[in-house]
């Protein structure tokens, strides 16, 4: 398999996307909104994913909740943003921290019954007051040890639903002032010893995903997706990370190059899988086809990740779940 999970173009697998998959398969697909309609048309769609995909590849969704949303009603349970369980935190920690575990677990339930293996949350990132609105309510809190918190809660219900969630967006997206969907933020910080350590509690995730920012601090030059100081130096060492370390979409504007010289620069830097959503295909092909196999190394963690889920999921009562989480944020 190549280090790459790749997005496709609409709610159906087209032949000349299903050949490109075969012929350079990938570490898995990302689906996004232009891909999901109703529960009939996406198990559809995923059963064709998963005929022409290899095995082991991974079926991925953004599904944090609130904004950030594939998954919506009325075919699928809306979820609270993550600033929602930070203030039920605030109210009462112990009811704040079942909360995080319950959407978590909500999440996970519906995700595992579509098919999906790998859910791109809980977000990690501080919330500061006056950065970019791009983080805003998908943060958990303005603590970072209560953020380190729940997001382990978090992640823990992902976990019990069968699902290996991926912490975001390592080593730490809040303090940046504009959306690296857009430009290239740069966080001019020295001291980000906060930033790092909702990251640093929780180093046992199955998997974490870079962010496009320019830590001057760490690397004058690079975004930590694409610098080996940042992820050897931080991400691996300071923080502990030793999971699966995907990156962040590589369409996104933060970045210069081709999308598969992006790709091999990522790589090169340390990240284990290249993402790239945008569907397009001719990008994608390119992408795919100057794109490295995955490493020994990686498919170690990958095994691992899988491993992790399948041994911390448990029988779940989605009904009774959502009826807790309700109560507790009433």
């Amino acid at each position: 398999m190549r280090a790459a999970i790749v997005g496709i173009s609409g709610l159906t697998l087209r032949p000349d996307e299903a050949a490109l998959l075969r012929a350079c398969p990938p570490s898995g697909v990302i689906l996004f909104a232009r891909n999901i309609a109703d529960p009939v048309q996406l198990a559809a769609l995923m059963a064709d994913l998963r005929h022409t995909l290899p095995s082991g590849a991974v079926l991925m969704v953004d599904q944090e909740g609130g904004r950030v949303a594939r998954l919506r009603p009325p075919h699928w349970r809306a979820h609270p943003p993550a600033a929602a369980l930070g203030r039920c935190f605030d109210r009462n920690p112990t009811a704040g921290l079942r909360a995080a575990w319950l959407t978590g677990a909500l999440i996970g339930i519906d995700c595992a019954a579509a098919g999906f293996s790998v859910v791109a949350a809980p977000v990690l990132d501080l919330s500061i007051p006056g950065a970019h609105a791009v983080i805003g309510d998908r943060a958990l809190a303005q603590d970072p040890a209560t953020i380190g918190r729940l997001g382990r809660a978090f992640a823990a219900g992902l976990l019990a639903a069968g699902i290996q969630p991926v912490g975001k967006h390592a080593p730490g997206h809040g303090r940046a002032r504009v959306d690296s969907h857009l430009a290239l933020p740069r966080v001019e910080a020295n001291d980000l010893d906060a930033d790092f350590l909702p990251f640093a509690l929780n180093p046992d995730l199955p998997w974490m995903m870079t962010a496009h920012i320019v830590y001057p601090a760490l690397d004058p030059i690079s975004p930590a997706t694409l610098s080996h100081p940042v992820i050897q130096g931080t991400i691996r060492g300071r923080i502990g990370f030793k999971g699966v370390l995907v990156t962040d979409d590589l369409a996104m504007q933060a970045l210069t190059g081709t999308p598969a010289d992006r790709a091999q620069r990522a790589l090169a830097a340390g990240c284990d899988i290249a993402l790239y959503c945008s569907g397009d295909f001719a990008p994608t092909e390119a992408l795919l086809a100057g794109c490295r196999d995955l490493s020994a190394v990686a498919l170690d963690r990958l095994a691992t990740a899988r491993a992790v889920a399948l041994r911390r999921r448990r029988a779940l009562d989605p009904a009774m779940l959502a009826a807790e989480r309700d109560r507790l944020l009433a």
